[in-house]
């Protein structure tokens, strides 16, 4: 990874990046679409071959667009795209090294902690979300043979992406770990039934981030609910219990303002981050809350396996834990050895709606 301290140093990497002015990335070939054929050949009209004719590109409904296709080694270092729409109707897939199934598949919007359909800034060293649907993907994702990077429109119309995948040719070792995220949703919880946010990872490797989109179906706090890491052969019990959701999320008491006490208090830092979308007076009935949590500088390693779980816990009369039936999303981020177990599949269109 680079850092300041070795911006400085000559080192023998090449530089490269793929987006619709250069599909696949090769040197010498960005902007040289016909202005004819451009997306943008109408704004382009009086200047010609060179002046921005070919800048996003149009995903017909219900078909998957090849995002870019790398020969390695390699590394994906960003990734920067502006879903339209609908952001669960967009689902990315990453495949490492010919492997058939997706080490990475997600809805946009929640791979990139928008699982609202609703922009809210977000400045942190992983992802960043920027003015007016820009996001931006800082994981580094290392590839010995071949990365393939795909977007599949969900919608019944077609959806204008712009994007970009910058990435660099390197010679790499062959005990690298491969990045991984995976998506699941269960809305409702069912009562007293504890939320899977991964299962069935198999390997060797390191867990390195939650994203939750949490939307709350009681009133008073929901957030008692412990974090749970079942790693390596763990069964009844885990190695990592948390003490909390906004423990595990680096917030505490109830995400309060602790000066006024009457509100959330919404952050964006480096490592952690809340959000909150307050209902209103007409239609939007509920408090939505989106976090996040890197373990940038603290890694759960794992030597085997891992599973992944969170309770929904909030409070009942009497000073009693009330198990919750939230409307609950995640995102399981995590670096491992190939090959990747097969994911569960992705829910339907409807399912994954944000109503």
């Amino acid at each position: 990874m680079f850092d300041l301290s070795t911006l400085c140093q000559v080192v023998d990497i090449k530089s490269r990046s793929i987006s619709p002015e250069n599909y696949t990335g090769e040197p010498g070939k960005g902007g040289m679409c016909p202005p004819e054929q451009g997306i943008a050949s109408h704004a382009c009209r009086d200047l010609g071959m060179g002046w921005k004719v070919n800048p996003c590109v149009r995903i017909e409904g219900g078909s998957i667009f090849e995002m870019a296709d790398i020969q390695g080694p390699g590394m994906i270092r960003h990734i920067w795209l502006t879903p339209q729409g609908r952001w669960r109707d967009l689902i990315l897939r990453i495949y490492w090294d010919d492997q058939a199934q997706p080490s990475v598949e997600c809805p946009v919007g929640d791979f990139f902690c928008m699982g609202w359909n609703e922009y809210s800034q977000i400045s942190s060293m992983a992802v960043c979300v920027n003015p007016g649907s820009a996001f931006n993907c800082y994981w580094q994702m290392p590839f010995l043979t071949r990365c393939r990077i795909t977007l599949e429109n969900l919608a019944d119309k077609e959806t204008i992406v712009y994007y970009q995948v910058d990435y660099t040719l390197q010679a790499l070792p062959d005990t690298i770990a491969y990045f991984h995220a995976q998506f699941r949703r269960t809305n409702p919880l069912p009562y007293k039934e504890v939320y899977t946010i991964v299962d069935g990872i198999r390997g060797k490797g390191q867990y390195v981030g939650t994203y939750m989109a949490w939307g709350v179906n009681n009133s008073n706090w929901w957030g008692e609910g412990e974090i749970k890491f079942y790693m390596d052969g763990d069964r009844d019990y885990p190695t990592i219990c948390g003490t909390g959701t906004e423990d595990y999320f680096c917030g505490s008491y109830n995400f309060e303002d602790p000066l006024t006490h009457d509100r959330y208090a919404a952050f964006s830092t480096p490592y952690t981050g809340l959000q909150v979308l307050a209902p209103d007076k007409l239609y939007r009935s509920q408090f939505r809350f989106g976090m996040y949590r890197w373990h940038i500088p603290d890694p759960i390693y794992f030597d085997s396996s891992l599973k992944v779980t969170i309770q929904a816990l909030g409070w009942r009369s009497e000073g009693r834990y009330l198990p919750l039936q939230d409307d609950i999303a995640s995102v399981a981020y995590w670096y491992q050895t190939l090959p990747t177990v097969e994911f569960p599949p992705l829910p339907d269109r409807d399912y994954l709606e944000v109503i």
